[in-house]
């Protein structure tokens, strides 16, 4: 009985002794990059209503403005095409329906900044105009153009 006792007890220690020899430490890195990104939350428009050439002053309509978010602490710049009939940069025109007619109008905004997070919501403050010389002389009937904004962080 007291040899099996000592070979236990032989067989415990060496499989401890075994344990303690293998162990060992290693760490691990762990990291996150948070990408800037900004997101369009809803578009606009732009309502020049009825252009009277009788009358044939400014219209500067009020505008339903597009709202966007930026990732906080992220720069952003905004950009647009000008719309579908421009006639070189930066001159917006809408298209009559049914005929080769334009007229132009204006169209600015705020183009850069800093986002604060998507619960900040941010607004374009787009501002634009038709002149009332540039549809005193247009054709009767409905006139349009889509402009496509981009945003970049």
């Amino acid at each position: 009985m007291k040899k099996t006792l000592m070979a236990v007890v032989t067989i415990a220690l060496v499989t401890m002794a075994g344990a303690a020899m293998a162990l060992d430490t290693a760490t691990v890195a762990v990291s996150a990059t948070v990408v800037g990104t900004c997101k369009f939350t809803a578009g606009g428009s732009i309502p020049f209503g009825n252009l009277d050439p009788s009358v044939g002053t400014d219209q500067t309509p009020a505008v339903t403005q597009p709202t966007f978010w930026c990732t906080r602490g992220a720069g952003y710049t905004i950009t647009d095409d000008d719309g579908l009939y421009e006639s070189g940069p930066n001159l917006n025109r809408m298209k009559h329906g049914t005929l080769a007619e334009y007229i132009p109008y204006s169209f600015t905004y705020t183009a850069a900044g800093t986002g604060a997070g998507p619960a900040n919501i941010l607004s374009m403050n787009i501002a634009s105009t038709v002149l009332g010389a540039d549809y005193i002389n247009a054709s009767a009937g409905s006139y349009s153009d889509t402009v496509t904004l981009t945003i970049n962080p």
